[in-house]
């Protein structure tokens, strides 16, 4: 595994966010520990909150090295089957049937999808 890809600067930035956020989220849990220990009632629900935040903090940090390390694949580009050309012509031809201006507009737009598909 390379390392060095984690020591750019933009992933030391997140380092130090990481850190700077998993530390500030348990210091006001801690915080909040106090305020409740004091008689605010209220603070018992943020001194549970708070650490969750930090936990959160960490478990992205790692979902983040993970999908760099594991590089994500993009989204595969869909090919137009021939299967799908031949549908699009019936359901075509099924609302020309029914509605002549519908089915013009449908074969403007199945004109203008294939030709966009010619430009990629």
């Amino acid at each position: 595994m390379d390392v060095r890809r984690f020591l750019t600067p933009g992933w030391l930035g997140l380092h130090a966010l990481a850190i700077v956020l998993f530390g500030a989220f348990l210091g006001f849990g801690w915080w909040q520990f106090d305020r409740a220990q004091a008689g605010n009632d209220r603070s018992w629900a943020y001194t549970f909150e708070w650490p969750i935040f930090a936990i959160f903090v960490v478990i992205m940090w790692v979902k983040m090295i993970r999908d760099e390390r594991d590089g994500v694949a993009p989204a595969p580009k869909v090919i137009e089957e021939p299967a799908e050309s031949a549908v699009t012509r019936e359901i075509i031809r099924q609302q020309e049937e029914e509605d002549p201006a519908l089915a013009a507009y449908n074969r403007y737009l199945a004109r203008l999808n294939s030709e966009s598909h010619r430009r990629d």
